[in-house]
């Protein structure tokens, strides 16, 4: 059976899905991994088949504003729309659809008469548990958290309206509402898995059948890899740093980050490793802190005291696999929900929102996160409970059913 995964967005909602794709491979299956051509590398890495899609994500990282993310995510969708057929080309059995590609890859399924599966990272389904992620919003009650999950849907029904239209209009497809086309899924009770753990999103009862938890999918890595030696040596020379990291967000924001970076950790009395990410992180200091590049979560952060980050998906479950505690940074989009849930679950300090980053809030974060013994207890029970979860093997299950054997 040939599989065709496809996912867009930032390197948080691809990366996860090179090590599921390996997995997938692993249970006997061929894997191409459809995405823009920025992560090209890392699915040949992974020694999966790339095929490309169009647009680019790597200008947004520092989109804040939710009317600028609005916009940013409407001309992503046009352009990726614009090219979505072109990624089956070369045909598949089945499609695995992340959270931002499934609204085109349900009509690619339906044209080319396969069947799809979807392998999300955020919890997308309206609940009564709480509201929807993408809004950043306090809990309105189960009956206002259902409505504003239905409004959510809404809005990215709206998003994507004219990229629909156009696919639909490619693959010869007779036009289709958003709304037909939810109750067609909802009807046949379309299979959805979600990446997360259920450590921080339990399955909600109100769920329709079809929708299930089942543990995030991790990003692929050399298993023979090893940390740069001037990593080491920096580990090595005293007690263990913290990381500071935003991921793809903040771009352009380096040099005022790494100093105020350096600057809480000077008054934390901590040392420190940058990551330089999208923001360009740099730091100049004594020798307390290091800036490095890309680096596999799994191998650095069990090493660590703790976490600093923007609370995307990928990180916050890496932070909590390796049993470290966090202080969150939100950003944008569904970053607030999971700097929440950390913090609910003991595993992080309260959520530090971006715009409000200072050297005296986050030293302060950082002084109570590393010396507050509840924080490590609770990140390392969280590490014990994702380590029973086989995201991954859930799907290979999936997949099964659906191809019969």
């Amino acid at each position: 059976m040939r599989i065709l995964i496809a996912a867009a967005g930032s390197r948080g909602d691809v990366a996860p899905y090179t090590g599921l794709g390996v997995a997938l491979r692993g249970a006997g299956y061929e894997v191409a991994l459809a995405t823009t051509e920025a992560f090209a590398p890392l699915v040949r890495q992974a020694g999966l088949e790339f095929r490309p899609l169009p647009a680019d994500t790597r200008a947004g990282g520092g989109v804040r504003g939710s009317r600028e993310l609005m916009r940013t995510a409407a001309a992503f969708i046009t352009e990726l729309g614009g090219g979505f057929a072109e990624a089956a080309a070369e045909g598949a059995d089945l499609l695995l659809l992340s959270t931002t590609t499934a609204p085109l890859g349900w009509h690619l399924a339906e044209a080319m008469g396969i069947p799809s599966l979807g392998v999300y990272l955020q919890p997308t389904a309206p609940t009564g548990d709480f509201p929807p992620v993408v809004t950043a919003a306090r809990s309105m009650g189960r009956l206002g958290n259902r409505a504003a999950g239905r409004f959510a849907l809404r809005m990215t029904d709206r998003l994507y309206k004219d990229a629909v239209t156009g696919l639909r209009h490619r693959l010869r497809l007779p036009p289709l509402s958003a709304s037909a086309t939810r109750r067609r899924q909802e009807a046949a009770n379309w299979p959805v898995l979600y990446g997360c753990s259920t450590a921080l999103v339990p399955r909600p009862a109100d769920w329709r059948p079809g929708l299930e938890v089942v543990g995030p999918w991790w990003p692929h890595h050399d298993p023979d890899a090893k940390l740069p030696a001037e990593v080491e040596d920096f580990l090595a020379a005293g007690p263990r740093p913290v990381l500071v990291g935003f991921g793809s967000m903040a771009s352009g924001e380096g040099e005022r980050l790494g100093a105020l970076a350096v600057e809480a950790l000077r008054r934390a009395g901590l040392r420190g490793i940058l990551q330089s990410g999208s923001a360009g992180l740099t730091a100049h200091g004594d020798g307390t802190v290091l800036t490095v590049g890309d680096l596999p979560h799994a191998l650095l952060l069990p090493r660590l005291a703790a976490v600093v980050h923007h609370a995307g998906a990928g990180t916050t479950a890496a932070a909590l696999r390796a049993g470290v505690p966090s202080v969150p940074v939100p950003v944008t989009a569904d970053q607030p929900f999971w700097a929440s849930r950390l913090a609910a679950l003991g595993a992080a300090t309260d959520a530090i929102p971006f715009r409000s980053l200072d050297a005296d809030r986050l030293a302060a974060a950082l002084g109570t996160a590393v010396t507050r013994q509840s924080f490590s207890r609770s990140a390392a029970d969280a590490a014990r409970h994702l380590a029973a979860e086989d995201g991954a093997g859930r799907v290979i299950e999936a997949v099964r059913r659906i191809s019969g054997g």
